[in-house]
């Protein structure tokens, strides 16, 4: 899947995110999510997974943009 295939939720000019560089949410068109954050090696997820770490105002922000 490509980046531009993604619907970015989070960090479209709220603070300082309007680089790719932050922690954001996206929304992939089969209604699943994409979360960008920073390596997290709290435990070993299994083959294919990883775990991310994203700031709770980043998620508020997402549910926020989708209207729950």
């Amino acid at each position: 899947m490509a980046r531009g295939e993604l619907t970015r939720l989070t960090g479209n000019g709220n603070g300082n995110c309007n680089n790719d560089d932050c922690p954001n949410v996206y929304r992939a068109s089969d209604g699943s999510f994409v979360v960008q954050g920073d390596a997290d090696a709290t435990f070993r997820p299994p083959a294919g997974e990883a775990l991310v770490r994203i700031p709770e105002n980043v998620l508020r922000e997402a549910v926020r943009a989708l209207g729950w």
